[in-house]
């Protein structure tokens, strides 16, 4: 198991990216509940942030790939706008111990 961070470390509401040799992810924290996703927009499989640790639109209730714009629900990855219209973003699978987003093997 890999941890990431403590769910402090996130604003709320936020997002935070994290990268690896293996793998390139992003954690959004909103109201309280953190969503993980893997950093690669369904459209052209590029990553979605357009600066560090921003993965969210200008008001934080929508991920947003910086690329061509497309939003996605942050609950549950779903595209409701942009190219890749009606396919998800790719959800990890996670735990939280002590505070501390942990990835599950």
């Amino acid at each position: 198991m890999r941890t990431l961070c403590h769910i402090n470390e996130i604003p709320d509401p936020g997002s935070k990216g994290f990268k690896s040799a293996e793998q390139s992810l992003f954690a959004v924290r909103l109201r309280g509940e953190i969503y993980l996703y893997r950093n690669s927009c369904p459209h052209l499989g590029i990553e979605l942030n357009w600066q560090e640790n921003q993965f969210l639109d200008y008001d934080d209730s929508l991920i947003q790939c910086s690329t061509h714009g497309a939003l996605f629900i942050i609950e549950n990855g779903h595209c409701v706008a942009g190219p890749c219209m009606g396919k998800e973003l790719e959800a990890v699978p996670f735990q939280i111990d002590n505070g501390m987003i942990t990835l599950c093997d």
